[in-house]
């Protein structure tokens, strides 16, 4: 590998006798002092002392004499100053935290940049006077309390920084700003150690102003890292600073740029390859790594991982070859990102959720069924969460309840997710705290290092969390800590220990500086991750940044240029991998930069471009076939001496598959809670509410009188079945009062149908709800069979035996007229005329058919059409069809019970 950029930086320094030993070397952060100390170590065959090696802002704060606050603390003294403000309506902390982080990184870029915050905030808000949105000629008092926090942003932010450097705290720009006016005291009571300044680019007004004055003492020195092909390009992003300060510093009217070389059109092979989403570009990766390990002698050593997408880190773990064993990861893993971030976060919802009603069951369910949760219930007596989950289902509970609770043995985990009294936010953080304990005794037994990990970093961020919620008296609801929490887990980070200067590097992109690699590795090559585009994190509009000469997203752009080119100019074998799929979440098209170097002339015999996917095989799905074993015939012998049902052979026509499944492996739909009603539930409580109706009428010819009585009976009938089939709802609002609403409707209209055939028939009521069962004898067959079912109703119109069917769903008159007998059993558009006929099928065995029958359905949501009556070719049922009938019938058993045959399954 030809040499790096430190190693130069060392060389050359030696050329100019500067003692390496002796210097103070600042660099654009923490991570390539460790490489430089390796090469500041293999240039003395003897034992020295290291020199100093520092970040840039670590350096800037000594200068300064204070330190960097974290955000945290930022946002609080800020919303401190806010409260005490001449604004006079104050938003809550909750909403505070919305806006305030955008105006924290406002007054840092004025301060990074030391623009007179009186100017520009001045002027800002004379700028928010003239596009206030009133048109009226008189202010509201909206609009007049949005202007007076404008008018007093100067004041805030005095008031902000004094509050801050009396407690020698500040954020970076306020410790940059104090650094430069400090700097003139600090050179002259420093050591005269040379300072060497490397590997900088994208210098702020501060930085550039403290750099220059100490280049003016000619024992210091700064390199540049940056390549003669995007220098004297005039428009080349990669080298736009360093041709400004260039042309700017007066440092470089007698001198040339030190760090200027010929790397990039050094024989090099690029890769570019488009993979489809995050998880493939994983993968893919995953493949690259194995591929180099295997076919290098070197294995893995030399090579750089760079995430240009951070969020990548998690899957990019998962799919490391096994076979590589020295693994350096740069960043963190931030907390947030952790499945025990997603159970204290699911948690915090619970508890906000809670109403006066108690805890919706869909919080309820996503908290106890979350890992950790089952963890800690997994250890206690009984497994609260496990019987809480199937009592919920069971029972149908909308909101869990404390009378709910009650039912169950206390314990300590319950009494912290399931408090007596919604908690305060101290009292949240306490429970939250019990559940780190609880989860520590058991990962301690496990010897589970990782978890406990884990768990640290929660319990120092929940300390952090109640130390501050304990000294401040606006932190007063769960949603505010919420936001808090999130903050602060979005900033607090899971470190990894690995060897930094061996095996795989895996870093951001800003870990990168200054390190050269010979094989680099580049995800997520894509517009608005690599450069990261527009954003509009800022109150500031953008022709104010540029009269005033902050940075802009044109110049946030040419900062991701500079690292992206500088990352591969010296590397031998690069590979760039991009999401092809274009997300607003994820990144959108491939980055402009690869379309860059694919349009790059000097590179062109080097660069390839390519697409890959998962391969993928579309292999036809066999038909489903379940052989008929002597174990299976055994169970289908089991069902029909217990009973075919109508509907069990309904399922048979529509797809024998289903009625293996549902009727004889008896496989039922999973239990789940009834927020919206389901289809069989709003049938049931119709049903039951019709039978209770028309109980007392049984064996009475029907009048008037009767059908009006039932009229009015009809909403306190409903109420007491949905309070049986759905325990646990509330009727009186919401989406079940519309569904309640509904059903006494439909029977509202159910009873005016009546009353209309009245004035013509004479009806009376046999028989409700009967259950029927009868022998069968199908030849062939030599083992008990019984067809069996529930009659809706039985009535009796003008002599005329008359077997009803109630449907909720839609039916229309084709499915209950046959015109072939074939397409009975193989069409199940004809089910509802099968069932009918099984129903009359069964009536007439028991008691009998002297003449002839009708059976039909009433479909409530059409029921204008009237009774849909079953017909053959226009005719209504008679002995004959029943005859007819009976030996459809046997076939379908037969075809059912025939060992031959197969459950075969059928499309749908």
């Amino acid at each position: 590998m030809q040499q790096s950029f430190l190693e130069y930086v060392l060389d050359d320094l030696q050329k100019k006798n500067v003692p390496i030993g002796s210097c103070i070397y600042v660099l654009p952060s923490k991570r390539s002092g460790t490489f430089l100390k390796k090469h500041i170590s293999n240039q003395f065959n003897k034992n020295i002392f290291s020199p100093e090696i520092i970040s840039i802002e670590d350096f800037v704060a000594q200068i300064a004499g204070i330190t960097t606050a974290p955000t945290i603390d930022l946002l609080l003294e800020l919303y401190g100053v806010y409260l005490n403000s001449a604004v006079e309506v104050h938003d809550d902390f909750l909403t505070f935290l919305k806006w305030g982080q955008t105006l924290l990184q406002d007054f840092n870029e004025i301060d990074r940049y030391l623009i007179p915050a009186k100017d520009i905030l001045n002027y800002l808000s004379a700028i928010k006077e003239l596009n206030h949105w009133s048109l009226k000629k008189d202010k509201t008092n909206l609009v007049e309390n949005y202007l007076l926090f404008w008018n007093h942003l100067e004041s805030l932010y005095s008031k902000f920084s004094e509050n801050l450097l009396a407690k020698q705290k500040g954020y970076q720009g306020l410790v940059y700003r104090t650094a430069v006016d400090k700097l003139e005291g600090y050179k002259q009571n420093t050591t005269n150690k040379p300072i060497i300044f490397i590997g900088f680019n994208a210098l702020n007004t501060a930085e550039s102003n403290i750099i220059q004055s100490f280049l003016e003492q000619s024992d210091n020195h700064i390199y540049w890292d940056i390549d003669s092909c995007f220098l004297n390009d005039p428009v080349h992003d990669a080298g736009l600073f360093i041709r400004n300060y260039k042309q700017e510093w007066s440092y470089y009217r007698t001198r040339n740029i030190l760090g200027v070389h010929n790397s990039y059109s050094s024989k090099k092979s690029i890769s570019v390859t488009g993979v489809p989403k995050s998880i493939s570009q994983a993968k893919y990766v995953g493949k690259i790594l194995q591929d180099i390990h295997s076919s290098s002698n070197n294995g893995i050593q030399n090579t750089a991982l760079v995430l240009a997408d951070e969020s990548l880190l998690d899957p990019i773990l998962q799919v490391i070859p096994s076979a590589i064993h020295e693994v350096n990861i740069t960043m963190g893993l931030p907390l947030n990102k952790t499945v025990l971030y997603s159970f204290f976060l699911s948690f915090l919802e619970l508890s906000i959720s809670r109403t006066k009603k108690g805890w919706f069951y869909k919080d309820a369910l996503k908290f106890i069924t979350n890992p950790y949760s089952i963890t800690v219930s997994s250890s206690e007596k009984n497994n609260p969460a496990n019987v809480i989950a199937k009592d919920i289902k069971e029972r149908n509970w909308i909101y869990l309840t404390p009378s709910n609770l009650s039912n169950y043995s206390s314990s300590s985990y319950l009494d912290a997710i399931f408090p007596n009294k919604s908690p305060s936010p101290l009292q949240w953080i306490e429970n939250s705290l019990s559940l780190v304990q609880m989860l520590k005794d058991i990962f301690q037994q496990e010897n589970n290092v990782m978890e406990l990990e884990y768990l640290y970093r929660f319990y120092t961020l929940f300390n952090q969390l109640k130390q501050h919620v304990s000294t401040l008296d606006f932190i007063t609801d769960l949603k505010s800590i919420k936001s808090f929490f999130k903050q602060l887990a979005s900033t607090e980070a899971l470190d990894f220990i690995g060897e930094p200067l061996s095996g795989l590097q895996i870093m951001g992109m800003l870990e990168s500086r200054n390190l050269d690699f010979e094989t680099v590795i580049l995800t997520s090559v894509n517009e608005g991750i690599l450069p990261s585009g527009k954003s509009n994190n800022s109150f500031i509009p953008f022709d104010i940044k540029r009269e005033y000469g902050l940075p802009t997203y044109k110049e946030k752009d040419a900062i991701y240029t500079y690292h992206f080119y500088r990352l591969i100019q010296r590397a031998k074998n690069v590979y760039l991998v991009y999401n092809t799929e274009t997300d607003v979440l994820e990144g959108g098209e491939k980055s402009r930069l690869i379309s860059q170097l694919l349009t790059d002339e000097s590179i062109s015999d080097c660069i390839t471009h390519t697409i890959a996917s998962p391969e993928v095989k579309i292999n036809p799905l066999p038909t489903e076939t379940i052989v008929k074993t002597p174990l299976l015939l055994q169970n289908i012998k089991k069902v029909a001496g217990s009973g075919f049902s109508p509907t069990s052979l309904s399922n048979y026509i529509r797809n024998p598959i289903e009625f293996y499944k549902k009727n004889i492996l008896k496989i039922r739909d999973l239990d789940e809670v009834e927020e919206n009603i389901a289809a069989n539930t709003f049938g049931t409580i119709v049903h039951d509410s019709l039978e209770q109706l028309y109980q007392p009428l049984i064996g009475q010819i029907l009048n008037l009188e009767h059908l009006t009585s039932l009229d009015s009976e009809i909403p306190k009938v409903v109420k007491i079945h949905f309070e049986k089939n759905l325990s646990g709802i509330d009727i009186t609002k919401g989406k079940f009062l519309l569904v309640y609403s509904v059903i006494v409707k439909y029977l509202h209209n159910f009873i005016n149908k009546e009353k209309e055939q009245l004035s013509k028939h004479e009806i009376k009521i046999l028989k409700l709800e009967e259950k029927y069962e009868i022998a069968l004898n199908v030849p062939g067959l030599d083992f008990p069979i019984k067809l069996k079912g529930t009659l809706d109703r039985v009535d009796e119109v003008d002599g005329v035996i008359r077997i009803v069917d109630y449907k909720t769903g839609r039916v229309e008159p084709r499915n209950v007229k046959i015109t072939e007998w074939e397409e009975l059993i193989s069409n199940y558009d004809k089910s509802k005329a099968f069932q009918l006929l099984c129903y009359s099928y069964m009536y007439s065995k028991k008691h009998g058919l002297h003449n002839h029958l009708q059976a039909g359905i009433y479909s409530f949501k059409n029921l204008n059409q009237g009774f849909l009556s079953f017909s053959f070719n226009g005719n209504t049922i008679t002995t004959e069809t029943l005859k007819t009938f009976e030996t459809s019938l046997h076939q379908l058993i037969h075809e059912i019970c025939n060992p031959d045959i197969p459950f075969v399954e059928k499309e749908i």
